[in-house]
């Protein structure tokens, strides 16, 4: 019973999911969330407001443009990608308080949640398969 308590208990200090970040986005907690993926992945849509940072550039970048005192959450394309979390360990190498979104870009766009590209927000999709759909 301890084992389980102490693994659940650091699994939910490290990992979030799309729910919970759109949540703690409408209830307005600070919050910054990071897009890890490549140039061509950011250009075809990404998280309403995410910052475009993909993690071989952490290191240098998040020093001179995130304030480290706002908790940071790093997503990639899917359950199937690792990005994130190499991103949420290059932020962990910075001292800096990280949370890997599981799921990914996939599970934020299947929930129905905001994306966006250049050309403005994109529609939202609500797949049944993740979450119930009320019609």
């Amino acid at each position: 019973m301890t084992d389980a308590l102490a693994y659940y208990s650091a699994k939910l200090q490290l990992e979030t999911d799309p729910s919970d970040v759109y949540a703690a986005q409408k209830a307005g907690e600070r919050v910054v969330l990071i897009d890890v993926r490549g140039d061509e992945a950011w250009a075809q849509g990404r998280i309403a407001g995410a910052i475009h940072m993909p993690y071989r550039e952490i290191a240098t970048r998040a020093p001179a443009e995130l304030d480290p005192a706002v908790p940071v959450v790093v997503y990639c394309w899917s359950p199937g990608c690792n990005a994130g979390a190499k991103g949420a360990l290059e932020f962990a190498r910075l001292g800096w308080p990280a949370k890997e979104m599981i799921g990914g870009y996939e599970y934020w766009v299947r929930e129905g949640q905001p994306t966006e590209n250049d050309e403005g927000p994109l529609p939202r999709v609500f797949d049944p398969q993740v979450m119930v759909v009320r019609r």
